[in-house]
């Protein structure tokens, strides 16, 4: 029997969080369960995967952090888009776009 393989493809989460955050900012679960929500279900994020992501898109600058409180009266700490996150999150979205082309193309090679 074959095994499962994740619902992510390799080098998209960082995509999937900066899109995340295209409107708001959101705290860590919140931002896990807006990619679930936009995937209809199909995407689920770990906290092992979040959380290492959100910390290396600190460093690079795409987000920045800060504490507040979320809507269960929690202390969290609440991600946000950077300009320079922006940017990066256009150029991943036209690289997906391109590779996914070509691999359709391929796909419907008869």
């Amino acid at each position: 029997m074959a095994k499962e393989k994740p619902d992510l493809v390799y080098g998209t989460l960082d995509m999937l969080i900066l899109k995340a955050l295209q409107h708001e900012p959101r705290h860590g679960l919140a931002i896990a369960d807006r990619i679930q929500q936009i995937s209809k279900d199909i995407l689920h994020v770990e906290q092992g995967s979040l959380y290492p992501a959100l910390y290396r898109l600190e460093a690079q600058g795409w987000i920045t952090a800060a504490w507040g409180v979320s809507d269960n009266n929690r202390k969290a700490r609440y991600y946000k888009l950077t300009s320079a996150g922006r940017k990066q999150l256009a150029a991943e979205q036209e690289h997906w776009s391109r590779i996914t082309k070509g691999i359709d193309l391929v796909l419907a090679e008869g």
